[in-house]
């Protein structure tokens, strides 16, 4: 058995709390990872916030990054080896084996469910199996089981600091646009929301050498790191009509938008800035339903469409980012604020208030 440290929620509507817990050795095809670093995301807190009180305990943490220290006897992952945890599949059903694992046909049972606390838990509390199984890695702990499917294999030379959000918010951000939008240099993109998500779109229009890159933020400084990292102007929603600001700066409309934000307002907006053909990403938690201005969207031949994962075949596409943060490319260093891991509630607290785009825990033992 292994001993580790791990954020428990063990009450509805609180905030998770460090405790001792053990894990037990990996089994088939799993591997047991040391997290050196583990991102927060905005999934952790809004799922966490309506978790239900019957499946309590339960730890969550689905942006993991570390080294393998033990395997399976059917895991083909060897010790030492880095690794990013992502989200899970099935690896059978006809979404996963034609590369699309992020439409997995089980995967509200892999990623959102977890394990359900049964004898098979990875983890213990007092002697007592609890929940874990998030996103299959809960990796807000030292260390975490997760399997050879969701477990990356990358190569050394970038610190898991910076590895971390490749597991889901840069790998949703930055596919959207170049996996699910598959934008080209002369198309002309919008992105509602800066956070790690948003700004992570941000570099992937960049990258795909998007002639005009419009983010949309009422915070100062998220907008001006916007700039900083790619978008050639930036709008306050506050200040004025959205939809003028934008038509205008993209020439008559964008061909592209990706919204972060879930907010029904705000999703309108962004179908109102599209021009004829455009097509609008979803790729915020947020509101579940939202009215949407049909005829709009008729008339002007507009596409939308849900994003998961940024349309992603992790194996392939996190070593991607992995090149182009080692390039220089990816500037994630921007996004992340680093926490010591004994300085977990500083770091939900800042996850939750928006202080930090991206916290990260580090694992220092």
């Amino acid at each position: 058995m292994i001993d580790a440290r791990a954020a428990v929620l063990f009450e509805a509507g609180a905030d998770p709390a460090l405790t001792d817990v053990v894990l037990r050795p990996p089994v088939g095809e799993e591997v047991l990872v040391r997290i050196d670093a583990v991102g927060i995301c905005h999934t952790d807190i809004s799922v966490a916030a309506r978790w239900p009180a019957r499946r309590l305990p339960m730890v969550f943490g689905h942006e993991g990054a570390g080294t393998v220290v033990a395997t399976g006897p059917q895991a083909e992952l060897r010790g030492g080896q880095p690794v990013v945890l992502t989200f899970a599949s099935c690896g059978r059903c006809p979404y996963c084996v034609t590369g699309r694992p992020a439409y997995c046909e089980s995967s509200t049972d892999h990623n959102m469910r977890g394990d359900g606390a049964g004898e098979s838990s990875a983890l213990r509390l007092d002697g007592h199996p609890i929940a874990g199984g998030f996103f299959g890695q809960s990796s807000l702990a030292t260390y975490a089981i997760a399997r050879q499917g969701n477990a990356v294999s990358i190569d050394d030379g970038l610190e898991p600091a910076l590895a971390a959000p490749l597991g889901c918010s840069v790998q949703t951000g930055v596919g959207t646009v170049l996996n699910a939008l598959a934008v080209r240099p002369e198309d002309t993109v919008v992105v509602f929301g800066a956070g790690a998500v948003g700004l992570s779109a941000v570099m992937g229009a960049r990258i795909a050498g998007c002639r005009t890159i419009v983010a949309v933020d009422p915070v100062p400084q998220r907008r001006d790191l916007a700039i900083d990292l790619g978008a050639t102007a930036a709008v306050d929603p506050s200040a004025g009509d959205v939809t003028a600001a934008v038509r205008e700066l993209t020439g008559g409309g964008a061909h592209a938008a990706v919204d972060t934000t879930a907010v029904p307002e705000v999703l309108t907006t962004a179908l109102t800035v599209l021009r004829p053909r455009g097509a609008l990403a979803l790729v915020g938690l947020g509101a579940p339903v939202a009215p949407l201005p049909v005829g709009l969207i008729m008339g002007r031949g507009l596409t939308v469409r849900g994003v998961v994962e940024g349309d992603s075949e992790p194996h392939t596409f996190i070593p991607r980012l992995v090149a182009l943060a080692k390039a220089g490319e990816l500037p994630l260093e921007r996004l992340v604020t680093t926490f010591a891991f004994e300085d977990f509630d500083a770091a939900w607290s800042a996850a939750k208030t928006g202080r930090a785009i991206k916290p990260v825990l580090v694992n220092g033992s």
